[in-house]
């Protein structure tokens, strides 16, 4: 007879580092996207137009999967969920070394997202179980970001050399495989975050704060989406040759990751709504001093993406925080990486509404309109005393 697992309000140390590694999986190709998109693209797989669809398409089906599993599914049932989104987004990977085309590479793209999703709904989960989740939330995002770097040069220094673009997505579906494995074999059924609810969203009252908290998180990634999707091209126009820009880019993951280091020590610390209006802030402010970095800024464009991937990284635990802030029972926290998915995409998309050919000065300005109202909106979730006490 087998053991019957009984499902857990809390989470211990074992069932943390497993969704670290889970998400971590997920979120790979999030960061690897320029660079094995930029291979499909240099292969003939996919066109100049289709390369942006493709990108946009999975990420928006990732938050579609968060948001799925946080409305859908039953925590209970968390290891075989996440054992078979990850079988499927190694399915996808493979079978995106067999395809081309625009339309067949997005919809494949497009699936891998959704079981990637399903794989950071997972993940988060567990997070909001922690008995100190922004600090958890704080540490994941961190990992990831490494993962996504070293998985980044391997892929550019060894794998791709030697085994060409199909060998990154083979290397994505090996490790999907190992999560899966791994989840088979440890992840165990987690109980309902409130006595009346095991799914995000579900029989909890949507007050002003609990909904201005999302909508304060969805516009301060569309800040960074925005910016971020146009680094390259920003920083060629500040006078970088294209290989030093690259090598910019990639110095800005270490700086989120110290970035996000520091935010996880400070998150408890430090005031939420003060801290993450001073982020809002920092990030409008790099953003519009990008403007005047055009022709000849080398140096200030320099210091002003230091500034802006340290403030990435930093303010994401504390918007975990905020998040536990309006709502304690930690079912707004479970929605908060979808918040984050939605506007990654929605940024970048925004942006290229602005851009005309190769004219990219309109994006440090939808930036910093983003970064703008995102300050605008953090009144909206402060607490009233009565509410404080619901």
């Amino acid at each position: 007879m087998g053991h019957v697992m009984e499902p857990s309000r809390y989470t211990g140390r074992g069932a943390q580092i497993l969704a670290i590694a889970v998400g971590s999986v997920a979120l790979l190709m999030l960061g690897l996207q320029p660079l094995l998109l930029g291979a499909l693209l240099e292969a003939g797989h996919v066109t100049l137009e289709g390369v942006g669809l493709v990108a946009m398409g999975e990420i928006v089906a990732l938050g579609a999967g968060v948001l799925i599993g946080d409305m859908r599914l039953s925590v209970r049932h968390l290891r075989p969920i996440t054992a078979l989104a990850a079988l499927l987004a190694a399915g996808m990977d493979l079978l995106t070394t067999q395809l081309q085309g625009d339309l067949a590479l997005g919809l494949v793209r497009a699936g891998a997202g959704l079981a990637e999703g399903l794989l950071v709904w997972s993940t988060t989960a567990v997070i909001v179980r922690a008995s100190t989740p922004e600090r958890l939330a704080g540490l994941f995002f961190v990992i990831q970001t490494l993962a996504q770097a070293l998985l980044g040069l391997a892929l550019a220094h060894l794998v791709i050399p030697t085994a060409g673009w199909r060998g990154g997505f083979e290397l994505l579906a090996v490790l999907a495989v190992g999560v899966a494995t791994l989840a088979a074999l440890f992840a165990r059924p987690l109980g309902p975050l409130t006595p009346t609810a095991s799914q995000a969203g579900v029989g909890m009252t949507w007050t002003r704060p609990r909904l201005g908290a999302l909508l304060a998180v969805f516009l301060q990634l569309a800040t960074l989406g925005a910016f971020w999707a146009y680094a390259e091209p920003l920083g060629t126009r500040a006078g970088f040759s294209p290989v030093a820009v690259q090598t910019l880019i990639a110095a800005g993951l270490g700086m989120q990751v110290l970035g996000g280091s520091v935010g996880t020590w400070l998150v408890k610390r430090l005031p939420i709504h003060a801290t993450l209006l001073v982020c809002c802030l920092a990030l409008g402010l790099s953003a519009f001093g990008v403007v005047r970095t055009a022709h000849g800024g080398t140096l200030l464009f320099t210091g002003l993406c230091a500034v802006f991937t340290f403030t990435w990284l930093f303010m994401l635990p504390f918007q975990m925080g905020l998040a536990f802030r309006v709502d304690g029972s930690g079912q707004v926290a479970a929605l908060v990486p979808a918040a984050q998915l939605f506007g990654s995409a929605f940024g970048p998309l925004v942006a290229s509404l602005m851009v005309t050919g190769d004219e990219v000065a309109p994006v440090p300005l939808v930036a910093t309109a983003f970064a703008v109202l995102a300050a605008l909106t953090l009144p909206l979730t402060r607490l009233r005393r009565r509410m404080a006490a619901d």
